[in-house]
C-alpha cells in the first residue's frame, strides 16, 4: 500500500468504531451514557425516556462519524471518491485535532458536567484519531488530487 492508504484505512476504522460506540450508548441506555462520559443531564434524560439523547447521539454524532469514516475509505481508494475529497479530509483532520487539543486544557471545553478524567482520556483518543487522519491525508495528498468524484 502506498501513500497514506494504510493511515486512512485505520482512520476510517477508528471513526466507524466511534460511530458504533455512540450507537451502543443508545442501546446500552443511561448507564452507558454515564460510563462513556456523556454527562449526567444526558443520562437522566435517557432515564426519563426522552428522545433527545438518542437523536443527538445517532443523527448528531454517529452519522457524522460514519460519514467521516467513508471519507477516509474513499481517500484510501476502498470506495468511490466522494465530493471535495481533499477539503473533506483536511476539515475532518482539523476538527478531530481541535477537539483533541482539549487534552492540554480540559476546562476550556466548557462542560462542567464532564469529569476532568473523561476530558483527558477522550481528548487523547480523539487527538490520536486526528493525527491518523492528518498523516494519512498528507501522505495520500498527491493521489487525492487525481481522484475525481462521480466519474
Amino acid at each position: 500500500m502506498r501513500g497514506g492508504t494504510t493511515w486512512l484505512i485505520v482512520a476510517g476504522c477508528l471513526s466507524l468504531a466511534a460511530s458504533l460506540l455512540h450507537i451502543g450508548c443508545i442501546i446500552g441506555g443511561p448507564d452507558w451514557y454515564r460510563f462513556f462520559g456523556a454527562g449526567e443531564p444526558m443520562a437522566l434524560a435517557a432515564e426519563r425516556g426522552s428522545w433527545i439523547p438518542a437523536a443527538m447521539t445517532t443523527t448528531g454524532i454517529a452519522t457524522i462519524l460514519a460519514l467521516w469514516g467513508a471519507y477516509a475509505f474513499a481517500g484510501a481508494g476502498l470506495i468511490r471518491p466522494l465530493p471535495l475529497m481533499r477539503t473533506g479530509l483536511v476539515a475532518i483532520s482539523a476538527i478531530y485535532l481541535a477537539r483533541g487539543s482539549f487534552v492540554f486544557a480540559p476546562a476550556a471545553f466548557g462542560r462542567p458536567d464532564l469529569t476532568p478524567g473523561f476530558m483527558v482520556w477522550s481528548s487523547l483518543i480523539v487527538l490520536a484519531i486526528g493525527l491518523t487522519y492528518a498523516i494519512g491525508t498528507w501522505r495520500a495528498w498527491p493521489a487525492l488530487k487525481r481522484k475525481v468524484a462521480f466519474r
